[in-house]
This record gives C-alpha cells, structure tokens and sequence, in this order.
C-alpha cells in the first residue's frame, strides 16, 4: 500500500505546540506520527530533557529604557534574527511532501538557521537551493564506510553549508516501543543514502538503518572531518563534563 504524505498549502492557527501536535495527529499515518513523536522505551529522557528545559528561567530586567527587544545574534559570526535555530531531524517528508525543502525556507523567512539531516527526505542541495544565501547546517551520521563519509560531507560543501553536525550520542537504534507496536519502517526513501548506493533506508526501521552508521567515535574523528570540509564541526551529543574536556 502507497504512503501517503499531506500535500497541503494553507495558514494554520497554532495556539500551542501541544494543540498543533494534536492537529498533526488526526492527519497523519499513525505509524509515522509515532516515529516523529515518542522517545525509546518509557521515554523517561524525553520527559527528562522537557522538565530541564522547564527549570530554565530568564531573568528579566527593568528600567533599561527598552521599548523593543532585539533577539538577534549570530553563531560562527552568521546573523540571525533569533537565538532559536532549526534542529536536524530525519525524514521531514512523513509530515509533507516538500519534505526538508518547505522546512529551510520556513527557517530562512524566519531569519534563523536550517540544519539538514543524513536521514532526510531530501537531497541537501534541493534544501539549500531552495533558499538561495540562506544560512544551513549539514548533521552527518558518520557510517562504517569513510567513503559514504566524504561523499556526504563533499556533497554538503559544494551546497554552501556553513558548519558540520557531527552526531555521537545515536550510534544505535534506540528501543522504541511506538515503532514496535505500529511496525513502522520508513515509507519513503532518503536520497541521501541513495546518492551513494543502493541502500536508500526504504522499508527498514530505524534500528536497521543504524546498522552501518559508525560506532566507535575517537576525538581523531572530529579532526577527520575538519580536515574534509575544512568548515566548523559542532559535536553534538555530548553529556557529561569529562567528555566536553
């Protein structure tokens, strides 16, 4: 049976993050939404991370003569217009058919930063040619083979990316209980797997497509992919003060 994914074009009112995922929900296929949606097994660290985020308080300040905030900063001396950027995640196209395309350019009119997953539903370049100038980040889950490597990361250069999102933290499919019961296994092919061979991710859960990506990360790889881009490497997954060192 074909996937079907939304090909609509319309405003949407959104209250909340909560409302809108509720929206989201009626009109999406269960087993996609669950992939999207859940955290492995109970999802205590998904519960976790939102309840430290809550802890997270700002200060405000008054008499500063302020009549208008200016929430504009920059990362690796890029402008942008909010501190709060696109994070890189897989398979966009679930949820449209523009996929990563409509996600850049959502990034791009809000003056913020699109970071581009290995595992998404569009090419890199079709994301970062859809928003010529914009800024963009390319995330890469390394693979066992170092020529998937330097394609990818070639690839990402020829497109304009700014920097390189090294992930460390997701060496393995986690045990995800959502993805189990609904039996999901990606619907739609990922081109960025599929420039480079056969293996296009279609039809495989998650825990197999982990199967080829790399699992003993050393710091010399940090370096290894430096010297390839010759761009920023951010690593990202990094969670105690003895691996920041």
């Amino acid at each position: 049976m074909p996937y079907y994914t939304s090909n609509e074009e319309h405003p949407i009112d959104i209250l909340n993050i909560k409302g809108l995922e509720a929206k989201v929900k009626a009109h999406m296929d269960k087993g996609a939404f669950g992939y999207i949606r859940e955290g492995a097994e109970d999802e205590w660290t998904m519960r976790e991370n939102t309840r430290s985020f809550e802890d997270k308080h700002i200060v405000p300040r008054v008499l500063r003569g302020i009549s208008h905030a200016d929430l504009s900063t920059s990362i690796f001396g890029i402008p942008l217009k909010t501190p709060v950027i696109e994070a890189p995640s897989a398979a966009h196209g679930l949820a449209h058919m523009k996929g990563e395309v409509d996600t850049a350019i959502g990034a791009a009119k809000a003056g913020t930063l699109f970071a581009m997953s290995t595992y998404g539903s569009t090419k890199l370049e079709d994301a970062a040619a859809a928003c010529p100038g914009a800024p963009q980040f390319f995330q890469i889950y390394m693979s066992k083979d170092d020529g998937f490597n330097e394609f990818l990361i070639r690839k990402a250069v020829k497109a304009g990316v700014k920097a390189i999102i090294m992930t460390v933290d997701s060496t393995l499919g986690g045990y995800r209980e959502e993805d189990i019961a609904t039996k999901f296994q990606f619907p739609l092919p990922m081109p960025n797997l599929a420039a480079y061979g056969a293996a296009d991710g279609k039809g495989k859960n998650i825990s197999e497509i982990y199967a080829a990506a790399k699992q003993d990360f050393v710091p010399s790889d940090v370096k290894k992919l430096k010297d390839m881009s010759g761009l920023p490497v951010i690593v990202k997954g990094i969670q105690s003060p003895e691996d920041a060192d």
